[in-house]
């Protein structure tokens, strides 16, 4: 079910009804509805209705930067079906959004995401894995929008799975990223076999997997898979600093370069190759001369300034 489809209902205060019989006996026995304040149990359940539904938290800004938060902390951000189901389906929302031209991944408290809440777990594994639109991985892997993952603390077999369906990776210093599928008994199914071998080499992956051993930031950092290791005051920061520079350049562009990228990965480099030069062709002929014409105003105005020192 989509989020934008559910319905809440709100259902007033329960009312309790008095009888009150009246002194007068000519008077008809009459009835007084008297309003009641809810029980603590019903305000601690309407506490826990509102707090589920902030599990997945949705921010956009102003100048198309949007924020994807894993919102539950005190279970080190563990994911529940539901919360599964409501990730997908913000990233599905945010791609459709074409006021939104980044979106940042992060995790609140001392985790990113702990992986799936084993206490629920036959309800996740034994669903349909091949459900596209309740997958928050197939949904990244899905974005046309650049997205940043901001990884502080852990991030545990699903958690690192999530963290390999970003484009870029910033973590914090200390941060651990840890397969435990063969510790559990847990087979792989949002990438983790195949991607991180791709990334850091299977001899490699082979240890991490199949010993359980984390893999820190700093060495994932050395290996290629994290982009930036900050200091953990600095780790929103730093995703913000990358999505204002994708900011500034041209958005078509930045959404067919990402594409031809993510797409020539799963190619031979000859294939690849190909296809960098098929979209080119068509990018090319598709232009108006309107368009040559800017993109050379454009170059030549960069070129009159004096060269930035910074890349």
């Amino acid at each position: 079910m989509k989020i934008e489809d559910r319905v809440i209902v709100v259902v007033d205060k329960p009312t309790r009804i008095r009888r009150t019989n009246h002194a007068d006996p000519n008077k008809n026995d009459k009835t007084e509805a008297k309003i009641s304040d809810p029980s603590p149990y019903q305000k601690k359940k309407k506490m826990k209705r509102s707090e589920s539904e902030k599990l997945i938290l949705v921010k956009r800004e102003p100048n198309g930067i949007a924020y994807v938060t894993i919102n539950r902390p005190k279970s080190l951000n563990s994911l529940t079906k539901s919360m599964m189901t409501d990730m997908a389906q913000a990233f599905k929302s945010l791609d459709r959004d074409d006021s939104v031209r980044v979106i940042i991944l992060s995790g609140s408290g001392r985790a990113f995401c702990s992986g799936v809440d084993l206490t629920s777990a036959e309800d996740v594994f034994k669903g349909d894995v091949k459900d596209l639109e309740s997958d928050p991985v197939a949904q990244m892997e899905r974005a046309r929008k650049p997205i940043i993952g901001a990884i502080g603390g852990f991030a545990i077999t699903a958690g690192f799975e999530i963290a390999l369906a970003c484009d870029i990776v910033v973590a914090a210093k200390g941060t651990k990223f840890i397969d435990t599928h063969a510790r559990f008994g847990i087979f792989p199914s949002w990438g983790l076999s195949q991607k991180l071998s791709r990334i850091i080499g299977p001899n490699k992956a082979r240890e991490v997997s199949l010993t359980a051993t984390p893999l820190t930031a700093e060495v994932a950092e050395r290996l290629g898979f994290v982009n930036y290791v900050v200091e953990e005051g600095e780790l929103l920061k730093k995703a913000r600093e990358i999505g204002e520079g994708i900011l500034k350049n041209n958005q078509d562009l930045v959404l067919r370069y990402k594409s031809v990228i993510n797409d020539g990965l799963k190619l031979d480099l000859g294939h690849a190759l190909a296809l960098e030069k098929e979209r080119a062709h068509d990018y090319y002929n598709g232009m108006t001369k309107k368009q040559f014409e800017k993109m050379q105003q454009f170059i030549a105005g960069r070129s009159s300034k004096k060269p930035s020192s910074k890349l």
